[in-house]
Order: C-alpha cells, then structure tokens, then sequence
C-alpha cells in the first residue's frame, strides 16, 4: 500500500481505479487497452492487483501508480471430476471476498479521492458515491448443469445490479465471440453496454517466422500438466517453434532441446503481438481474452480448452462450430495430429472487430467530470 498523503490535495484529473480479477492472466491483459483509453483521456488510474497480473501490468505501465489487492486466489484441481466440488467448497470465501473488497473500497474512494472504478469480474468493488464499472463476458455462467447455471446468475445478477453499468467486451451483433455467454435470454437490470472485442493487439502484414507459436496459460496446475505434455512432444516437432509459458514475474529459463524451438515465460505486449503475426498458426487455451486477441489478429488457432473450466469448453465448442477456430481436447492430446486436422480445417474470418469501447471510455469519463461539478 502506497501513502495516501499525496491523493488528498485537489485534483483536476479524473482519478480511476481498474481492478482485474485474479483468475488467470486474460482479466489483467483485456484492461490494458481500456487503461491506454483512460491515459488518453487524461485520467489518472490507479491499479489495483496482486501476484502475476499485477506484474503483467506493471510491465505494461510502469509510471503508474499500483496497490496490493488480495485476490480470490481459487484452487483448481488436477481432475476435471473434481472440479465443481471443489469450486463449491470455495465459494464461502469467494464470498468473504467479495464483502472485503467493498469495505475495502469504500476506504479507499475516502482516503485516495476515488472518483471512479473499472472493476473486471470483481464483484465487490462498487459504491454509490462515484460511478463504478463491472465488466463480464459472462452474463451467463456455464456450470454443466442448467439448475445451477440459473441459480449462478442470480447471483451473479445481484452484484451486478449494484453497479453504474455493466460493460460487455463482445459485439452486440448475432455474429460474435462469446455465445449464450454474452448473449443470455434475460439481461440484468444495470445497463449492458457492448464494448465489441477487446484486444491489446493490431494487426499489420509481416513475415511468417514460425511454423507454430503456443501460449500457454491459466490457473495451475492445469497451466503445468500441458506444459509438460507440449514440451514432450515438442521433441519431435520438426518446424520451427515459439513457446510462451504464460509466466510474468518467473525468473525459471527452460533451455529448448532444439535450435527451432524459442522458449520465453513472458513478453511485453508488443513483442508477443509481432510474434503470434509471425506464427503461421497459434496453439492456446480457449481463454476468451485470448479469443478475442487471436480474433482481432486473424490468426488460425487450434483451441484446447482446460479441462473442468466449462466456460472454455463452451467456448471452444462454440468458435469449432462457427469455424472461426479448431478445437481438441487434452485428454489424449497428439500436437501432429491437431495441427494435421487443423490443416484441413475451413477456417472462417471473423468481421466483428468494432472499436466502441473507446466511445463508451470518453462517455465514462465525461460522466465522471459532470459529476464532480
């Protein structure tokens, strides 16, 4: 925590705090086109984040300032079996969690002059003094079962609703990214606004590099277990290779077993987009930030979903059957033979590459500037 002396003088500048939540990479990397908008529009963001996200972030904006926000911290498990029984065990502390961060910010909209808060997933962090954002690709939650996903978005619902408005980072069209995800038959009662894609990314033309580029990501361990399976078989890969470990902070090298193979556990934002241009086709998680990365981009991509994360699963099953990508399961995974069907596979572009978010960032900011007169 940083002193808060300094936040108690006047300010003219609109003071935002972006919050992603700790699940994964993707909520952290699908904020930093929204905090370039704010910088643009001559904001002062505070962020606030903790471990691998944070580090991600800082990376990205290192002038900024940055303050330690506990995350759920949820515990996967190795079976996909498991894995609901033990998201359920869970839920009394993200519970707690959510209460936390609340009285958390109520603090910290006093003690730093708050004046307004882009809260990505955390569903605590809204307060009725100033103008508070909750954004969610996932108006509707996929447990795997249709009584549970009902009862979930109630919940769900009932957080949302304490918010300004709820942005949504998909297009508002039928053709789009997320599905039923972003696209539920009932809306909440807070404002639903669709940003379209949201991407750090831009696509220009440059020369094919890599026969292959795999990223990889997610909560551990499943993050490790395909690691290990892609490393070996990676061995008898016979093009050339680019393996993005999905690990910011991590000073552990892995010395590639061939000169084909580039092995990198982070990189900047602007680096990683110049490779994945380069990368002939891109293997992945089927993470939605990494969706809609690959879609702005227009990259071919063979999707494998992590196993027991169902909003993957639906996901992934949902782009194979627009064909916008290829997916194939872990279990039993072979890397030559879903890059041979990948091949063969019809894939088909995407046209849904809006930029609204920027409009909808400068009527955020308007809204706050009116309300501080």
């Amino acid at each position: 925590m940083i002193k808060t002396e300094n936040f108690n003088i006047p300010h003219n500048k609109p003071r935002v705090l972006v919050a992603p939540l700790d699940w994964g990479l993707g909520h952290a990397t699908r904020c930093i086109p929204i905090i370039f908008k704010l910088l643009q529009q001559n904001c002062e963001v505070i962020i606030a984040a903790e471990d691998a996200g944070k580090v991600l972030l800082q990376k990205e904006f290192p002038a900024l300032t940055f303050i330690d926000l506990k995350g759920y911290r949820m515990q996967y498990s190795r079976n996909k079996v498991w894995m609901p029984v033990k998201f359920l065990l869970q839920f009394p502390k993200v519970i707690y969690r959510i209460y936390a961060e609340r009285s958390w910010l109520n603090k910290l909209v006093n003690d730093y002059k708050i004046d307004g808060v882009i809260s990505d997933n955390r569903l605590g962090l809204s307060n009725k003094a100033i103008t508070c954002i909750y954004i969610t690709h996932q108006l509707q939650i996929k447990t795997g079962n249709a009584f549970t996903d009902k009862i979930v978005q109630k919940i769900h619902y009932h957080f949302i609703n304490k918010y300004a408005a709820c942005w949504v980072p998909d297009a508002a069209a039928q053709i789009n990214l997320a599905g039923a995800l972003s696209h539920p038959a009932v809306l909440p009662k807070a404002p639903v606004i669709y940003l379209g894609p949201l991407s750090r990314f831009q696509k220009k033309e440059v020369e094919i590099k890599y026969d292959l580029c795999i990223i990889l990501s997610g909560p551990e361990p499943q993050r490790t277990v395909f690691e290990k399976i892609i490393l070996k078989q990676l061995n008898k890969f016979s093009g050339t290779a680019f393996l993005l470990r999905g690990l910011p902070g991590n000073s552990t090298i892995i010395k590639p077993n061939a000169n084909t193979l580039q092995i990198q556990n982070h990189l900047p934002a602007a680096v990683l987009n110049e490779v994945l241009l380069q990368s002939k086709i891109i293997l992945s998680r089927s993470g939605y930030t990494t969706i809609m990365d690959l879609a702005k981009l227009q990259k071919k991509a063979v999707l494998v979903p992590t196993p027991g994360q169902t909003e993957q699963q639906y996901l992934a099953d949902y782009l194979h059957k627009k064909s916008l990508f290829y997916t194939v399961q872990q279990t039993n995974f072979f890397l030559d033979d879903a890059l041979e069907k990948a091949a063969a596979f019809c894939f088909c572009k995407t046209a849904i590459l809006q930029n609204d978010y920027e409009k909808v960032v400068e009527l955020f900011v308007k809204q706050m500037l009116k309300k501080n007169q």
